[in-house]
C-alpha cells in the first residue's frame, strides 16, 4: 500500500515575512484547522494545532476496535471545488477510493429508495397512502403554504403532507430534537435545496431517456470518494504532512483560557495529564466550538456576550458498532431509520464504505447512530446499555439477528451539529460582532462559525484565513456551504495539480447561500 503524506513539503514564497506571523496556534485538529496548518506549513510557517481528542479529525476521525474501522457517522467526500479535490488525492493517492452510493430509508418494515424515487415510494406504500400521497401533492403545488417559514413548510410544499410525515417527521425530530414547525427553513434550503417530488420525478425520467440514448446524465450522486481505511485515514495523512514541515500536532490538550488585552488574543493556555501550558501567540485560527471559546476568554467578555454564546445549542451524537458475525447484512452503505418506534436514527455499513474497514471478511461492522443532547435519556446510558439497546433495536428492525452480534463498543462525540433554532442568528451577530475587535483571531469550519456544513467548506475557510494571515482580505464569514451539491451535481472542469482555488470556486460557494428565512415562534413569523 502506498504511504500517504510521505511526500516532501516545499515552502512556497511568501509576500510576509513568516516572522510577522509566527507563533500561529490552531485550535482544533478537524479538517478546518489541520487543512489551516497545512497551508501555512506550505508558506514556511510552523503552527501549533491544539486539540483535546486522542485522534485526529474531529467528527470526521475514524475509530478503531478490534481491528474494525468505523467512523461517527458515514463521511463523503464529495466537493465543487478542485483545489480541494486535488489536495485529497495528493495527500492519499490510490487509498483514495470510488465508491458506489446506496442509501434507502426505513419505515415500518419496507425499504425505500433515497434521494426518493416516486414510482419505488408509492408501490412500497400501497395504494391506499399512494393515493394520499398523491393528492397531498397536488393540494400542496395548488395551494403552497406561505409563507414558507419552518422545515414543515418547505418539505410539504415540495413532497406534500403525507412525504412529509412518512419520511421528514421522525428523522427529523431525532436528529435536532424539535418539530420540523419548529426548525427554520434556512436549514431544508441548505441540506435539500433542489429537491421535489417534481425534480426527482424529472430525473428519473432523464435518466431513463439518457439509458435508452447510451448517455450518462449525472443528477444525483450515485458515488462518491472514500477512504480506504475511513476519513481519519486522510486527516492522519495531513498530521504527517504537517509535523513533516515542521509544525506540532497536541493531541488530549484541552483549551482552559485564551488571555487577550481587549483588542488580541495573547496567549493560549491548555492542560493535559493534569498539567497546564501556556503558548504565546501571534494569531489564533479556532475552530473550537463558539460557545466553548467565549467561555475560555480572560478577562471574561461581558455578561450579554456570555449569555448571546450560552444561546447556541448543539446537538450531540453515538454510534455503537456492533460487530456481526456475517459476512452481509445489507448492501447499503446506510440506512435512514425514519420508524418512529425505534429510537436508532441511521445505520452504517463500514464494510460497503470500504472493505478494508473489516479486518475479516466473513463479518461486518454495523454503526447504529443515536443523535442526542448532552444529559437526556439517551446520552446517560452506560455505553454497556447503548450495546443493549443497538442489539435490541436491529432485532427488531429485523436487518440483523441478535445471536449473531459478537461484540459492541461506543463513541460519544459532544457538539456533533450546530442547531438552527429561534434566536440563534440574533445570538451568533452579537458573538461575531464581539469576537471581531481581536484582530488577530479568525473563526473557521463547521462549530467554529457555527454553520452546518460539510468538510469541504470548512477547508475552505481554512485555506482563506491563512491567506489572509498573508495580506489577503476574505470574509470568511461570506462563504457558506453550497446547497447545490449536496444530493445534484454536475460534472467538475478540469483543474491542474496546482490550481488554487479561483474565483469561479469561490462564487458557486458565496452565490448558493439561500435567503434567511424568518424565525420561527409559535408558527408565525418574528
Amino acid at each position: 500500500m502506498s504511504s500517504p503524506g510521505a511526500y516532501r513539503v516545499d515552502p512556497l514564497p511568501s509576500p510576509v515575512p513568516t516572522s510577522v506571523i509566527d507563533p500561529v496556534v490552531i485550535v482544533g485538529a478537524g479538517p478546518a484547522g489541520l487543512t489551516a496548518a497545512y497551508e501555512l506549513v506550505l508558506r514556511g510557517v510552523h503552527p501549533v494545532v491544539l486539540d483535546q481528542d486522542c485522534r485526529v479529525g474531529g467528527l470526521a476521525q475514524t475509530a478503531e476496535y478490534r481491528g474494525f474501522h468505523f467512523d461517527i457517522g458515514g463521511h463523503r467526500f464529495f466537493t465543487k471545488v478542485p483545489a480541494v479535490e486535488q489536495m485529497w488525492r495528493r495527500m492519499l493517492g490510490p487509498d483514495f477510493l470510488t465508491r458506489k452510493r446506496l442509501s434507502r430509508i426505513y419505515y415500518r418494515g419496507r425499504l425505500f429508495e433515497y434521494p426518493l424515487k416516486p414510482i419505488d415510494a408509492l408501490l412500497n406504500l400501497g395504494v391506499p397512502l399512494g393515493i394520499s400521497v398523491v393528492f397531498s401533492y397536488l393540494r400542496a403545488r395548488i395551494r403552497p403554504i406561505r409563507p414558507e417559514v419552518s422545515f414543515a413548510d418547505w418539505v410539504t410544499n415540495r413532497f406534500g403532507r403525507t412525504l412529509y410525515r412518512v419520511f421528514f417527521e421522525s428523522y427529523t425530530a431525532k436528529v435536532w430534537g424539535l418539530k420540523g414547525e419548529e426548525i427554520r427553513a434556512q436549514w431544508a434550503a441548505q441540506r435539500i435545496k433542489g429537491l421535489s417530488l417534481r425534480a426527482t420525478m424529472v430525473a428519473m425520467l432523464r435518466r431513463t431517456f439518457a439509458r435508452h440514448r447510451g448517455t450518462t446524465i449525472k443528477t444525483l450522486i450515485g458515488e462518491f470518494e472514500y477512504p480506504r481505511l475511513g476519513p481519519g485515514m486522510m486527516w492522519e495523512a495531513f498530521r504527517r504532512t504537517i509535523e513533516q514541515g515542521g509544525g506540532r500536532i497536541e493531541l488530549d490538550s484541552r483549551v482552559v483560557g485564551i488571555e487577550h488585552d481587549g483588542t488580541r488574543i495573547r496567549a493560549v493556555a491548555i492542560e493535559r495529564t493534569a498539567e497546564q501550558t501556556t503558548y504565546p501567540v501571534g494569531h489564533v485560527i479556532s475552530t473550537m466550538p463558539i460557545r466553548d471559546l467565549v467561555d475560555a476568554l480572560c478577562p471574561k467578555p461581558p455578561p450579554e456576550i456570555v449569555a448571546a454564546a450560552h444561546r447556541l445549542r448543539y446537538r450531540d451524537f453515538i454510534t455503537v458498532a456492533l460487530i456481526i458475525d456475517q459476512e452481509s447484512v445489507f448492501q447499503d452503505n446506510w440506512i435512514y431509520i425514519h420508524d418512529p418506534r425505534v429510537k436508532v436514527g441511521r445505520i452504517q455499513n463500514f464494510k460497503n464504505w470500504s472493505p478494508d474497514m473489516v479486518p475479516d471478511q466473513s463479518r461486518t461492522c454495523l454503526g447504529l447512530e443515536y443523535f442526542c443532547s448532552e444529559g437526556d435519556d439517551i446520552w446517560n446510558l452506560p455505553d454497556a446499555g447503548l450495546v443493549e439497546l443497538a442489539k435490541e433495536e436491529l432485532g427488531f428492525l429485523g436487518l440483523a439477528q441478535v445471536a449473531r452480534v459478537l461484540d459492541g463498543t461506543v463513541l460519544r462525540m459532544l457538539k456533533a451539529y450546530p442547531v438552527y433554532d429561534e434566536g440563534y442568528e440574533a445570538a451568533l451577530d452579537l458573538v461575531r460582532t464581539y469576537l471581531a475587535g481581536f484582530a488577530n483571531l479568525q473563526l473557521i469550519g463547521r462549530n467554529g462559525m457555527h454553520k452546518y456544513n460539510n468538510q469541504d467548506h470548512s477547508m475552505v475557510t481554512a485555506i482563506l484565513a491563512v491567506r489572509n494571515l498573508f495580506g489577503e482580505q476574505h470574509d470568511l464569514w461570506a462563504i457558506n456551504a453550497d446547497d447545490e451539491y449536496h444530493e445534484m451535481t454536475t460534472e467538475p472542469a478540469a483543474a491542474s495539480e496546482a490550481e488554487a482555488i479561483s474565483r469561479g470556486d469561490l462564487r458557486r460557494l458565496s452565490a448558493s447561500q439561500p435567503l434567511v428565512p424568518t424565525a420561527v415562534k409559535n408558527g408565525r413569523p418574528t
